[in-house]
């Protein structure tokens, strides 16, 4: 059984979408994200090097949050997966990314793209 690390509520304000005004206003965008580690030497240590440090974990997602805009929130999920799994100790991950102004005519509360990543 592997541990894990969570972060939710990762805002940043983007300008992802497919359409014009999306690009052109932009819109805040949530990112929720499991991290696969072993905590075992962290634990046994209490060495943060011996862990993976969930503030860098999170800037990473901000980053892309905030950063290249892409037509889909499954792009996002994707780059996010991809800059996460490149730090040491991530073993897989879960992320979650909320796109709740999306441009849809009924109401709803929240749409969202979850991709898990080995």
């Amino acid at each position: 059984m592997s541990d894990r690390i969570t972060i939710t509520g990762i805002r940043g304000f983007g300008f992802h979408g497919v359409f014009d005004h999306e690009r052109r206003e932009g819109q805040e965008f949530i990112a929720d994200v499991e991290l696969e580690v072993s905590t075992r030497e962290a634990a046994r240590t209490d060495d943060l090097r011996a862990s993976v440090d969930y503030g860098d974990a999170a800037n990473r997602v901000h980053a892309v949050l905030v950063g290249e805009p892409f037509d889909l929130i499954e792009t996002v999920a994707e780059r996010i997966s991809a800059a996460l799994l490149a730090m040491n100790g991530v073993q897989c991950v879960v992320v979650t990314v909320h796109k709740p102004s999306a441009p849809i005519v009924v109401p709803f509360a929240d749409v969202s793209v979850t991709i898990n990543r080995p």
